[in-house]
């Protein structure tokens, strides 16, 4: 016994100091028997040489048989300090029932590299001996290193874990956010193994289920699936969120979040685990997140219904004094911060009001995408200018109207700024400054001469018909006095 360990230990030692140069790749595919009980077990299996399995594509259906799941298995050799390995990939059949089967011929990809086989003609009888008579000599190495050639026995292990498509809010208002995100949970206590499968391809085509048509969307691009324990109905969780995004409905009614179903691979364990076997096969389980429904309300009856935003804000200025003189510029900064589309908010309603001038202001907006909601500032900077000497308190030239969800009021957003302005009147200045426009911008260089002729010549014509009209109503009166 002891030889037999020194043996292993020379073989492994040899493995690492000697030099060595690899076989070229090569790829094979080997078939289960011919013939077989129906309570056996076919195979199909890949082996790689001289290379790791990267990717592999699905396996082919057999007729009368289903599919069990896969293992996957690698073996090294030393011959005169050249290395050589091999990497397998066995797919598990199990016949349904007795009879004479086909499987056709078939290629599946190995990394990439297709492997073809002819297929072959698979009969099934009845059950097999579990035990084969006359059995083979003890070999007190075959359990330790996994070399057996029965089928390794894998169990599931129960899970607890499941899918869900999370809403913050079942009922809003036209206008107002609710956030959606999709993930899926397992207990800090599960102890089945999970791997995701295919995310992305998975999260595109849930998307174009769940994503409602007449909303604005503000994605929070998750680009990594990062696990977050949080707490759920008094319960720890591993969350593993791979979606997240607040909308925005533009008008009433109802949105419905359909059921759908997220694939993921659990792994099934070897139920005799062993040092270099395969000890866990992979297999499917497909869940399901619950459907929801969203009601959207129409906002509260109001003349400027469709066009105010919805959400909680406030105002904050800036503004770069308080004191001014008249006929000199200054800034005034009206930022709206708080919840909502800040995407959306327009600038602030300008009042009717004299003396003070401003131009279109420009804009700065700061969106930040966090704990579940939208928030940010938008800010509408103005250049103003006050021509007359006085006070002049801002909220009687500017308001913001909104809807505050919480409340369920509309408000109104009002400058505190109060300008006090100083010096002489330079309201004359401003009006001689300012283009009259229209026709008034024409009269220094529009010609003074008809453009037509036409209007000329009826022009002349009328004046003479008036002179003669003239001299008859003379010519009759003097006739009269005499």
């Amino acid at each position: 016994m002891m030889s037999a360990a020194r043996h292993v230990l020379t073989f492994f030692c040899l493995g690492v100091l000697l030099s060595f140069r690899a076989f070229g790749q090569e790829v094979k595919v080997d078939l289960g028997p011919d013939q077989l009980g129906i309570n056996e077990t076919f195979t199909i299996k890949v082996t790689l040489s001289n290379e790791k399995i990267k990717s592999y594509d699905q396996f082919p259906e057999i007729p009368g048989f289903q599919k069990q799941g896969i293992s996957q298995s690698s073996s090294m050799n030393i011959i005169n300090g050249q290395m050589s390995s091999s990497n397998s990939i066995i797919q598990y059949y199990k016949p349904s029932r007795k009879g004479q089967f086909t499987l056709p011929k078939f290629s599946v990809l190995i990394n990439g590299q297709a492997a073809a086989s002819p297929g072959k003609r698979i009969t099934v009888t009845d059950a097999a001996a579990s035990v084969p008579s006359g059995g083979n000599a003890f070999d007190p190495f075959a359990e330790f290193f996994g070399r057996n050639d029965e089928i390794p026995e894998f169990v599931e292990i129960a899970d607890d874990a499941f899918f869900a498509v999370n809403i913050d809010k079942s009922e809003v208002y036209a206008g107002e956010g609710f956030t959606m995100d999709i993930s899926f949970f397992m207990s800090e206590q599960n102890q089945a193994p999970f791997q995701f499968y295919e995310a992305g391809k998975q999260l595109d085509a849930i998307l174009k289920k769940l994503k409602p048509a007449n909303a604005w969307e503000e994605n929070f691009s998750i680009t990594t699936i990062e696990p977050q324990i949080v707490e759920r109905n008094g319960k720890k969780w591993v969350k593993f969120k791979v979606f997240e995004s607040t909308f925005f409905p533009f008008s009433e009614g109802k949105i419905e979040i359909p059921r759908v179903p997220w694939e993921m691979i659990k792994y099934k364990v070897a139920k005799n685990p062993s040092l270099f076997g395969a000890n866990r096969q992979e297999d499917f389980k497909t869940f399901y997140s619950s459907p929801k429904t969203i009601t959207v309300k129409p906002l509260h009856p109001h003349p400027l219904k469709s066009e105010v935003p919805v959400g909680i804000f406030q105002l904050r200025e800036n503004i770069t004094t308080l004191e001014a003189k008249t006929g000199e510029g200054f800034n005034y900064n009206f930022g709206i911060a708080g919840i909502g589309n800040i995407n959306s908010l327009a600038a602030p309603k300008r009042l009717p009001g004299t003396n003070l001038n401003t131009f279109d202001p420009n804009v700065r907006q700061q969106i930040n995408r966090g704990y579940g909601q939208i928030s940010g500032v938008k800010e509408f900077d103005y250049f103003m200018t006050l021509n007359e000497a006085g006070e002049y308190p801002l909220d009687q030239y500017f308001s913001w109207i909104y809807f505050d969800p919480e409340r369920e009021v509309y408000d109104t957003l009002k400058p505190q700024a109060l300008i006090r302005v100083t010096g002489e009147s330079k309201i004359n200045e401003a009006l001689s400054g300012q283009r009259l426009g229209g026709i008034y911008d024409k009269i220094a260089t529009e010609s003074n001469q008809f453009l037509n002729q036409r209007f000329k010549y009826y022009f002349t014509n009328a004046i003479n018909v008036l002179l003669l009209g003239a001299l008859i109503l003379l010519a009759v009166i003097i006739f009269r006095k005499k």
